[in-house]
C-alpha cells in the first residue's frame, strides 16, 4: 500500500494552474511573499499600510525571487481587528492593478473570505484567490471563485471566524485535514473550479504538535493529487516553544521549509523571500 501510494505520489509531482489563460508549471517550487496591508498583523503590522510602501516592498520581494505577491488587508491573527468587504476594498485601493502595471510577469494573490473582495480583485487584476476559510465565511465564496475561474487556495480551518484558533480537533490531525479536503474539493468543483491548491492551514486551530504532524505527515495531505502551499513563516507553534519572537526564526523556519518541500509542498508562503529562494536552490541541488 506504502509503495502503491509513493509510485502515485511521484506520478503527480509536477503541476500546472490556470492563472487567467497563462498556464504556470509548478514543477520548480514557487514563492509567495506576504504584502500585509494590515496595521495589526503579527510582525508587519503598520509596515506597508500606505500604497507608496507597500509597492516598494513588493518590488522587494519580486527582485528577491517571490513569483506571487499575496496582498491581504485583514489580520487573521488572535483578536485582530475584525473588517467587513467594503473596509477591505477601501484599504487594497488601488495597489493590486498598479503592482500589476509594475510587474506584470508576477502572479497575484488576494487574501480574503469575502466573495464581493473577489469579484473586487478579479476586476483589477488579480491571478489567484487566497481564502483562509474555505468558503466557511462567506456563502458566495465558491460560486463566485467558479464564475471567475481563478485557481484557489482552499485552507483548512475551523468552521467560525469566532473558532478560528480554537484547538478543536480531536482526532488523528492529519485525517481531519483530508476529511475536510474531500468534502470542500467536491463542492469547489461542482461550481467549476478547476484548479485547486491546498494549505494545510498551519497556526490556525492546531496545537504545536499538531502543526508539526501536518509536517511531518505533509505528503499524506491530499495524496498528491492537488499542489500543496506551505505557509508557517513566523507562525508562533515555532518560535513560542523556542521562546523567541517571530523575527528570530528565520534559521529554523528555513530547516521546516526544506522538510515541507521534501514532502511536496509547491508554493512556500513567507516574509523572507531571499532566505527561502536559498532554501529552494539547496533543495534542487539535493536532488532530493
Amino acid at each position: 500500500m506504502k509503495e502503491a501510494f509513493e509510485n502515485r505520489h511521484d506520478a503527480q509531482t509536477f503541476f500546472s494552474i490556470n492563472c487567467r489563460g497563462n498556464l504556470v508549471r509548478l514543477d520548480s517550487p514557487k514563492i509567495m511573499g506576504i504584502l500585509n496591508l494590515t496595521p495589526d498583523s503579527f510582525s508587519d503590522g503598520g509596515k506597508f499600510v500606505d500604497e507608496k510602501s507597500a509597492l516598494v516592498h513588493a518590488e522587494k520581494m519580486v527582485k528577491e525571487g517571490a513569483a506571487i505577491i499575496d496582498i491581504g488587508a485583514q489580520s487573521t491573527r488572535p483578536h485582530a481587528e475584525y473588517l467587513n468587504a467594503k473596509e477591505e476594498i477601501l484599504r487594497i485601493g488601488n495597489l493590486i492593478s498598479k503592482i500589476k502595471l509594475e510587474f506584470p510577469e508576477t502572479l497575484i494573490s488576494l487574501d480574503t473570505f469575502y466573495a464581493e473582495v473577489v469579484k473586487f480583485g478579479f476586476e483589477e487584476g488579480i491571478d489567484i484567490v487566497n481564502d483562509i476559510s474555505g468558503g466557511n465565511y462567506d456563502h458566495k465564496m465558491f460560486e463566485t471563485v467558479g464564475e471567475t475561474q481563478l485557481p484557489y487556495i482552499l485552507m483548512h480551518v475551523n468552521p467560525t471566524y469566532e473558532s478560528m484558533h480554537e484547538k478543536l480537533i480531536e482526532e488523528d490531525v492529519v485525517l481531519n485535514i483530508n476529511k475536510y479536503f474531500s468534502g470542500k474539493v467536491l463542492e469547489l468543483k461542482r461550481f467549476g473550479v478547476k484548479d485547486i491548491i491546498l494549505d494545510p492551514g498551519f497556526g490556525f486551530g492546531k496545537t504545536v504538535a499538531q502543526n508539526h504532524q501536518t509536517m511531518d505527515e505533509l505528503e499524506f495531505v491530499g495524496f498528491g493529487k492537488m499542489p500543496l502551499l506551505v505557509g508557517i513563516s513566523r507562525k508562533s507553534f515555532i518560535y513560542k516553544p523556542l521562546g523567541k519572537s517571530p523575527l528570530e526564526i528565520i534559521e529554523e523556519t528555513q530547516r521546516l521549509h526544506f522538510k515541507a518541500l521534501q514532502k511536496g509542498a509547491k508554493i512556500l508562503r513567507v516574509h523572507d523571500v531571499a532566505e527561502t529562494l536559498k532554501t529552494i536552490r539547496d533543495f534542487e541541488d539535493s536532488g532530493l
